[in-house]
């Protein structure tokens, strides 16, 4: 019968554990009093903000940021569910769309633009 026994000396463990790198965990996300932000890594700008209800569900007006600060969306909710105002922005800060919401759905006039911010198409949709 064979037996293998391995083993390693106890400083040599220690010494290989001090030599790994040591990785904090960032906190990208706070929700306090029923506002949530959300962070880019480093904490110094915004990603999205936003008020929630008690449910954590989105409520108010709704914010999305690119990394450089320039705001890239906006949409207005209601316990959870898109209703008022939309707008979508081109990386440049020009408006790519814009409409409103009802319950959830598209209603009334929906616009899209070019990047230098000529029409480019207008769809109705039908009202609740």
């Amino acid at each position: 019968m064979f037996g293998i026994i391995l083993g390693c000396a106890a400083n040599e463990s220690t010494e290989n554990a001090k030599s790994l790198p040591v990785i904090q965990k960032e906190i990208l996300v706070d929700s306090l009093n029923g506002q949530y932000k959300e962070w880019y890594a480093g904490r110094q700008q915004l990603k999205y903000i936003g008020g929630q209800d008690a449910k954590g569900r989105r409520h108010g007006r709704w914010t999305h940021y690119l990394e450089s600060g320039i705001e890239k969306s906006m949409t207005t909710y209601t316990h959870g569910l898109r209703e008022g105002f939309s707008i979508v922005k081109y990386d440049n800060g020009m408006i790519f769309y814009r409409g409103e919401w009802h319950n959830n759905k598209k209603v009334g006039v929906w616009t899209t633009y070019s990047p230098k911010g000529d029409v480019v198409s207008e769809i109705n949709y039908s009202n609740p």
